[in-house]
């Protein structure tokens, strides 16, 4: 698969990068705990079809000691017994989060209430966010068809300021 256009070697696409990558660190330095954070964006990645950001958090979460278990199991995270209910929780909302357009009225408040449950304003703040972003990042690297497997953990690094 080649890529319609690369982001990254694009003047202004790699300006809007930047950017994008700076707004995501206020996400990753928030008190979301780092693997909620890793399992979020690779769930939501998942959903939405785009191979290179699955790619990527797939890496990352393994480089920050994510198991291969848990990774495996994202897709089936229902199913699995591998999962806290407060990671539960924050699946349940990224897919809610995610698939708007099928129910319709977005996160539901019964799983509203499981997220308050586990996590703190900042943390939902941090959760709500992130999943906005994760969305906007998949749909680009989608529209763009941006391949998947190259990726490796702290290749954007030098993005952020």
């Amino acid at each position: 698969m080649e890529a319609r256009i690369n982001l990254m070697a694009n003047e202004l696409a790699g300006k809007f990068g930047k950017r994008f990558a700076n707004a995501s660190t206020v996400i990753t330095e928030s008190p979301l705990p780092k693997a909620t954070q890793e399992l979020v964006s690779l769930r939501a990645s998942q959903i939405n079809g785009c191979g290179f950001c699955t790619d990527m958090h797939t890496k990352d979460a393994a480089a920050a000691g994510e198991t291969a278990v848990r990774l495996n199991l994202v897709a089936a995270w229902r199913e699995a017994t591998v999962f806290t209910e407060a990671e539960r929780a924050a699946l349940a909302f990224t897919e809610e989060g995610t698939r708007i357009a099928d129910t319709h009225h977005g996160v539901s408040d019964e799983t509203w209430a499981q997220v308050r449950k586990h996590y703190d304003d900042d943390q939902i703040a941090a959760l709500v966010c992130l999943v906005g972003m994760i969305n906007a990042a998949n749909r680009m690297n989608v529209i763009a068809r941006t391949p998947a497997g190259s990726y490796e953990p702290g290749m954007f690094d030098s993005y952020k300021n």
